[in-house]
């Protein structure tokens, strides 16, 4: 008796950018082209046209309320972390829409696709935490959620650009601009990349 091939297992499906809406981001950007190959994150970053991202912390009392929250404007809000940028959001808004201009000039792409990249590659997917044992911690690798690899993706990126641009000749922008562009390639000279790669290998050592 002849024996039946084993069936082959289905294929993921590719990703697909959404329909154009005609909005564009600062009047320049379509975010419907964007795709996003990491399904964990696919879930919280939010792509929803807009042309201005401003909700004006609509979303800051709920929830999960971030993920809808537009990724444009998270970036413009974790660049509001240091001294220099606390409660500047103008400056914020000024500084990363310069720094998207910066990125469509050299890599002839669109920047949002660029920055989403970035965000893929430098969100870790393990970290450690301490379980107390009879008056001892010990430390446990864990998988981290979605949620919180984006997070720590933006506030890393966010984090490199602002201690890149002190005292130093390159503008703020310029700084933002190549700590993407960096984290996009999967670049070690990338701080947010470096971070990833220091989690993941204190979460191997503690496994």
């Amino acid at each position: 008796m002849e024996e039946k091939p084993a069936p082959e297992p289905p294929k993921e499906p590719e990703p697909r950018a959404k329909e154009p809406s005609g909005i564009l981001l600062f009047n320049e950007y379509d975010l419907s082209e964007v795709v996003i190959r990491d399904t964990g994150l696919g879930r919280y970053i939010n792509l929803d046209p807009v042309v201005i991202p401003h909700t004006g912390g609509r979303h800051s009392d709920k929830q999960f309320g971030r993920a809808k929250t537009n990724i444009i404007e998270r970036l413009i809000n974790n660049m509001m972390r240091t001294g220099s940028y606390t409660g500047k959001k103008n400056k914020s808004y000024a500084v990363v829409r310069k720094a998207l201009k910066i990125i469509q000039e050299r890599t002839k792409t669109n920047p949002v696709q660029i920055f989403v990249q970035a965000l893929e590659s430098a969100a870790p997917r393990e970290e450690i935490t301490r379980l107390r044992f009879g008056g001892i911690n010990v430390p446990r690798a864990v998988d981290i959620s979605p949620s919180r690899r984006l997070d720590m993706a933006l506030r890393n990126i966010c984090r490199g650009a602002v201690a890149a641009s002190h005292k130093n000749r390159k503008s703020a922008e310029q700084c933002l601009a190549e700590e993407i562009m960096l984290a996009s390639n999967g670049d070690m000279n990338s701080f947010a990349v470096s971070k990833r790669d220091e989690y993941e290998r204190v979460a191997a050592s503690a496994r």
